[in-house]
């Protein structure tokens, strides 16, 4: 079954994946708002509301219907600057924008994960991850779904010098390890913001490629 969302909410919309989504949901015919906070001004639109400023000021402040909600929020350690860091980015924002969301009546949370998310895992990105995930689905959303791509292919305004070594050579690798471009990352999370489904759904990256296309 499919539905046509015209009330958007999406975090994350000045990240690489992010920008793709957002250009796509401000062309898309049926869209008649997009509600994009963020913490630098994005580039004016007659759909487009963008408050802009500290998280933790505005979320509580945003307002009006939502349909569906898209997280596209994340980070590295580096980037951050300590492991408690990246987890009150990738954890705790993650979590307090979901909250927010199904708070304004969205029904449809599309978050992006990481490909080997596990709260169980050794590797600290990976259970920071897993432990998000978890953390969403206690929230008791009538559908969510978690997107967990590979590597992502695309120019940042900032790069990322792990993606851009091993980007490349990730297109090499077979299956859902494979590198996916972020505009096709970004296709195929509006594609599923299209399908209306109970419960939650984990979609590995190379579906997402497939979707993507």
């Amino acid at each position: 079954m499919h539905l046509r969302p015209s009330n958007i909410l999406l975090a994350g919309a000045s990240g690489l994946t992010g920008e793709h989504l957002l250009d796509r949901l401000l062309n898309e015919p049926t869209i008649n708002r997009v509600l994009a906070p963020s913490r630098k001004p994005l580039a004016p639109h007659p759909h487009l509301e963008n408050p802009v400023g500290d998280p933790a000021v505005f979320l509580p402040q945003l307002s009006g219907k939502v349909d569906v909600a898209f997280c596209c929020l994340g980070t590295t350690i580096k980037i951050a600057g300590s492991e408690a860091a990246f987890r009150a980015v990738d954890h705790d924002m993650v979590v307090a924008f979901a909250k927010r969301a199904l708070e304004m009546g969205a029904r449809h949370l599309v978050v992006i994960s990481a490909i080997g998310a596990d709260p169980k895992s050794s590797v600290f990105y990976n259970r920071v991850k897993g432990e998000m995930e978890q953390s969403l689905r206690a929230q008791g959303w009538p559908q969510l779904t978690i997107a967990r791509p590979s590597i992502l292919i695309g120019d940042r305004l900032e790069p990322r010098l792990a993606e851009q070594i091993a980007g490349p050579l990730s297109k090499l690798i077979p299956g859902k390890y494979q590198g996916i471009e972020a505009c096709h990352l970004a296709r195929a999370l509006w594609r599923l913001a299209l399908e209306e489904q109970e419960g939650t759904r984990v979609i590995e990256s190379d579906e997402l490629r497939k979707l993507g296309k």
